[in-house]
């Protein structure tokens, strides 16, 4: 019955609460995506390996990959955040939560506002719920132009060890 069911446990090294200069840091580090990040939300930096993590209010909103953070799919869809989105046809969906980076055929719309290396949640077209978040590796404008090639480095997927994270 639990077969298919896949669960990610990880090795705390070190957890603590951030202290508010730290927090203002992350925060303008968010950029776009700062507002999963409530005023009053008790926020806790959990390191682990390969990459810690941020925790709001006890859940893993934030990742940091090279010493970036980036928003985490629960985060995206408990916030219903904002930010640079890509969205994906129905025949890419299955490439995206298999961990594929997107390619350009596969998007139909983008925004016109997204720069290469941008942080950018893709969404399905039908009902616009987050399915990856990536890093932009061409303009918003020539995602959407372009008839082949990589747009997107997939990052973090519905389904990915990230995912599946239990604290």
């Amino acid at each position: 019955m639990f077969s298919d069911c896949k669960v990610f446990i990880l090795k705390v090294k070190q957890r603590h609460h951030l202290k508010k200069k730290k927090l203002k840091e992350l925060k303008n580090d968010l950029g776009d995506y700062s507002d999963i990040i409530p005023n009053k939300a008790s926020v806790e930096y959990l390191e682990v390996d390969p990459n810690p993590f941020v925790l709001v209010d006890g859940e893993p909103h934030i990742i940091i990959i090279d010493d970036k953070p980036f928003p985490t799919l629960k985060a995206a869809l408990e916030n219903e955040i904002g930010g640079k989105k890509v969205v994906v046809d129905m025949g890419a969906i299955k490439f995206v939560t298999n961990g594929a980076d997107i390619m350009s055929p596969g998007i139909v719309l983008a925004d016109d506002n997204i720069n290469q290396g941008d942080v950018v949640i893709v969404v399905e077209e039908t009902h616009k719920k987050p399915l990856a978040i990536g890093i932009a590796e061409i303009s918003g404008e020539e995602m959407v132009e372009n008839d082949s090639g990589k747009a997107i480095q997939n990052i973090h997927y519905i389904g990915d060890d990230i995912w599946n994270l239990e604290i």
